[in-house]
């Protein structure tokens, strides 16, 4: 018996993938240490075998991580392996309702560990406070319709 399947037939077999939570936790984690660590994804990269693309899909967890990899990971960045599996939910705990706005996750945001460790080394209480008056009153102040980075950029240089 002979069975032809047609194009559109193949595309309902291949399941579409996304990442599973506990690959993106293991990958924000893997982030955050290696920001910790001062190495850029190219130096975790080399050290481990892998491409520095292949370590941003580990770090937003498009790509999982094996065992051994993962065992790998640790070792070059100084972390015991259940240090990558920091915030998941243990047998019986329900997962974080919004994910999105657990402080890991902003921790893992570009530029936040710098943030965060710039903020730590102020000594001064009254200059932490406006710091943190400054960041809120950006948050608050509406952005300017149709600038750009680069116009930003352009004006600056001005």
């Amino acid at each position: 018996m002979l069975y032809i399947i047609s194009p559109l037939e193949k595309e309902f077999d291949v399941a579409k993938r996304s990442p599973l939570p506990i690959d993106v936790l293991v990958g924000q984690n893997i982030r955050i240490c290696r920001l910790q660590k001062g190495l850029s994804q190219g130096e975790l990269g080399r050290r481990i075998g892998v491409t520095f693309q292949q370590v941003q899909k580990y770090e937003k967890g498009a790509n999982r991580v094996g065992a051994s990899r993962l065992t790998q990971i640790a070792d070059v960045l100084g972390v015991p392996i259940p240090t990558l599996f920091d915030g998941a939910p243990t047998a019986g705990q329900q997962p974080s309702s919004a994910p999105d706005q657990s402080p890991r996750y902003l921790l893992a945001k570009p530029h936040s560990l710098r943030l965060l460790q710039g903020f730590d080394r102020i000594d001064n209480d009254a200059t932490r406070l406006a710091v943190l008056h400054l960041v809120e009153s950006l948050v608050q102040t509406p952005a300017r319709g149709g600038s750009s980075k680069r116009e930003g950029a352009r004006s600056r240089r001005v």
